[in-house]
């Protein structure tokens, strides 16, 4: 695919989530040539707060993970995937609907707001799949409902009565659970994992996942997500891990020029604050268990990737394994810490893709076009052979995974109601070469080059004022007619209320 830098992209039409011809061809081909196999086994790996650059296939400068790398190194990577909307609530909802997060009602962070779409693990469960979620929870409401998961063992480290933590009770009756340990749920303090590493719940997750495919029926294509909390805070590596880190010459975060502190250096704020001044030791200890933890998920991906490509072989089908998260981590960038930030280290997110030769996949490919958690649901339906529901934001990325030459969107949009304070809300537009943020509190706009500055250290807003005016009108565009009021087609209008929830959505208790 020709690369487009980001300046010479500028000038393209602005139409949100379009479709080429092409890439309708395409999906046709696909369609004919999946109709002789049998569908695929899918491995769906999903950690939680994992940043896109923290692989070492990104050259990331400690970071080992060379099972991960794998994936994207003999499969695909998508070197520009994004979340939408940077927390957790609303980031799966998206990736279970395939919607965006204006089309399926949540635009920020809020519990209790009913799941009402059809989703990707219900409809391959009436496809004829069997659906399996192992570990961390997909966080949607209410608790009680499967989503389409016919089996369920979670263990989402903060939650007290859940399999996870019925099992460490058992094991450690006196430990409290671990809150004993006295590590926050959001916060940047660190500490190595003091008892038998088989009881950590990245190991416990894989474990049980393990034990689900080795039940897996013979007759039934399996669809199985093994879901992390880690490298979720609470900062908790084993101490392999956790030592590992602490003796390397760790990176500093990315400070931009335009970056404000926190009043006070962020004295004060607290562990669980979103603003933070992190240096020395307590910069150290939070990028330690944060590598850490994802180091430690690297390592047990092994033998769960092992068993699952033999027990599809075992199966006579098909296989497929894909890598994301929910959203990212700030870790100290630009003064922010956890996530619900338009930037980098929080909205991009990894994902990589590899599959059993029988699917004609090209090997090696590298994608910067811009793609998002709403293009796994069909491009999973699309390999399944299940169609996907009528109403779909996201586009299936197969043939990209084919390497062939086709456009999906020309950019996407993202934004974050506010979360922890009016300032940090957000939208944002990528073409996988440009940046553009503007913060609906303020009015505040920013202007990045991800191809020359991919850690956003220099705001080009003031400097390219006609480029500034050409993404501004093209979120303009994308604003029209929402219910915030945003736009009134000609400016964007700052200081509108801006809410979770859209209207038309259903609160439902949250447990």
């Amino acid at each position: 695919m020709q690369r487009r830098t980001f300046m010479s992209s500028m000038g393209m039409a602005a139409f949100p989530g379009a479709v080429g011809m092409e890439a309708e061809t395409a999906q046709e081909g696909v369609s004919r040539g999946r109709d002789r196999r049998k569908p695929p086994n899918i491995l769906m790996i999903m950690p939680d707060q994992m940043r896109g650059d923290a692989l070492s296939l990104e050259r990331h400068p400690v970071l080992i993970t060379p099972n991960m790398d794998s994936l994207g190194a003999k499969g695909a990577r998508m070197a520009r995937a994004y979340t939408t909307c940077a927390s957790c609530i609303p980031a799966r909802r998206s990736l279970l609907t395939g919607l965006y997060p204006a089309s399926n009602g949540l635009v920020g962070y809020q519990e209790g707001i009913a799941l009402d779409f059809p989703t990707l693990p219900q409809l391959l469960r009436d496809g004829g799949y069997a659906t399996a979620l192992i570990g961390r929870y997909m966080h949607q409401s209410p608790y009680s409902h499967s989503f389409g998961y016919e089996k369920q063992v979670l263990g989402s480290s903060y939650i007290e009565d859940d399999d996870y933590a019925r099992m460490l009770e058992a094991e450690m009756p006196r430990l409290g659970g671990i809150r004993g340990l006295g590590a926050t749920f959001n916060g940047w303090t660190a500490r190595p994992w003091p008892y038998p590493e088989y009881l950590h719940p990245t190991n416990w997750t894989v474990h049980e996942s393990r034990q689900t495919i080795r039940e897996a029926a013979p007759d039934k294509p399996l669809f199985l997500t093994t879901s992390f909390y880690a490298p979720h805070p609470p900062l908790l590596p084993p101490p392999v891990y956790y030592e590992r880190y602490k003796g390397m010459a760790l990176p500093d975060p990315a400070i931009g020029s335009w970056a404000v502190p926190p009043p006070n250096d962020g004295l004060g704020l607290g562990v669980d604050s979103d603003r933070c001044v992190l240096r020395g030791e307590a910069l150290r200890a939070a990028q330690a268990g944060y590598f850490g933890l994802i180091n430690q998920i690297d390592d047990q991906l092994y033998w769960l990737i092992a068993e699952f490509q033999q027990k599809s072989r075992q199966m006579e089908r098909p296989w497929v394994i894909l890598l994301t998260s929910d959203h990212g981590e700030m870790l100290g960038d630009h003064y922010y810490f956890r996530k619900c930030e338009p930037y980098e280290g929080s909205s991009r997110v990894p994902l990589l893709f590899q599959g059993s030769s029988d699917l004609g996949w090209k090997p090696g490919v590298l994608s910067s076009q811009p793609v998002c958690l709403e293009d796994i649901m069909p491009t999973l339906l699309d390999l399944a052979g299940i169609p996907a529901p009528e109403r779909m934001d996201g586009r299936s990325l197969v043939p990209v995974l084919r390497g062939e030459d086709v456009t999906l969107r020309p950019w996407l949009h993202g934004e974050h109601a506010p979360a922890y304070s009016p300032d940090q809300a957000y939208h944002f537009l990528t073409d996988g070469h440009g940046k553009y943020v503007w913060r609906p509190q303020s009015g505040q706009e920013q202007l990045f080059d991800l191809d020359q500055d991919p850690r956003e250290l220099r705001d080009l807003a003031r400097e390219k004022p006609g480029v500034l005016r050409e993404w501004r009108s093209r979120l303009i565009g994308r604003l029209a007619g929402r219910p915030e009021g945003f736009t009134d087609g000609r400016q964007l209008i700052a200081g509108r209320p801006y809410r979770n929830a859209l209207p038309g959505t259903r609160t439902v208790p949250v447990r």
